[in-house]
């Protein structure tokens, strides 16, 4: 059985000091899951953060990606040592491959194996995927083992409710952890999010966050803002009814907002 905190903090496009302010921020309002990737060139800002945090490392569930440059057998271990060593910890909770090959110059076989050493390793203690369609999601499982995959995390807010992803997901225990949850703030200015939200006293990223937790999807929201860090951990307490819930889910239009070209595998 897996284990992903349900809530944490994404530091996607956030560099420098201001991932370094956006990290410390969220420790210090007590945020325990901090999620990065190698190609955000950010690892070494935030094992600065933590390390001036004083929060201690059993206390952390940190995540970071594999970029598909170092999806090979043999060069996927020592990039994850890279990637320690800037986050400054022996160890990160959980790492997953970033997009899966492009045009599977790396067979996904080769990248598991790599994953599963890393683990045997002790360098991470669980393993997973990342923008995985439900055929690379089948095949997965069929390489690894459904245990072995912790989480796929991949683009799902209201407009992109991804459901053959998740119901694929559910069925094997396997964690949905979504990306983009609020989508870059579009949905933040929705007619039906914005009722719930004035009908519940709370903030429209609030109604969506706990809308995805709801639905047992890991969320990892990013601000730059320590009052929006603050509120959107508020979304942990709010409950949505099945109404509100049903009303959301009528809001799917299958609007992808990341789909970079090379990288993005035939979506479902």
């Amino acid at each position: 059985m897996n284990n992903i905190p349900l809530f944490g903090a994404g530091t996607f496009r956030l560099q420098g000091q201001t991932v370094i302010d956006s990290v410390k921020n969220a420790l210090d309002l007590g945020y325990r899951a901090i999620d990065t990737a190698q190609i955000y060139g950010n690892e070494a800002d935030i094992g600065q953060a933590v390390a001036d945090s004083g929060v201690p490392r059993s206390e952390l569930f940190i995540t970071t990606k594999i970029w598909t440059e170092n999806l090979s057998r043999g060069g996927l271990v020592p990039s994850l040592r890279e990637s320690l060593a800037r986050l400054r910890t022996d160890y990160v909770d959980l790492v997953l491959i970033h997009w899966p090959s492009p045009a599977d110059a790396v067979p996904l076989a080769d990248s598991l194996a790599a994953l599963k050493e890393a683990k045997t390793l002790g360098l991470t203690r669980q393993i997973g995927v990342s923008n995985f369609t439900v055929d690379l999601m089948q095949q997965a499982v069929a390489i690894a083992g459904a245990q072995e995959i912790a989480t796929n995390q991949v683009e799902l807010h209201p407009y992109l409710q991804n459901r053959e992803v998740a119901d694929f997901a559910r069925r094997h225990d396997i964690a949905i952890t979504s990306y983009m949850t609020l989508a870059y703030g579009k949905v933040l200015e929705d007619a039906v999010i914005g009722k719930i939200a004035a009908q519940r006293s709370a903030t429209p990223a609030q109604v969506v966050l706990a809308w995805a937790m709801q639905l047992g999807y890991a969320v990892i929201p990013s601000s730059t803002r320590r009052e929006n860090l603050e509120s959107n951990l508020k979304a942990q307490q709010l409950s949505l009814s099945e109404e509100e819930m049903a009303q959301i889910a009528a809001l799917d239009r299958n609007q992808r907002l990341t789909s970079p070209q090379g990288l993005a595998p035939a979506w479902d």
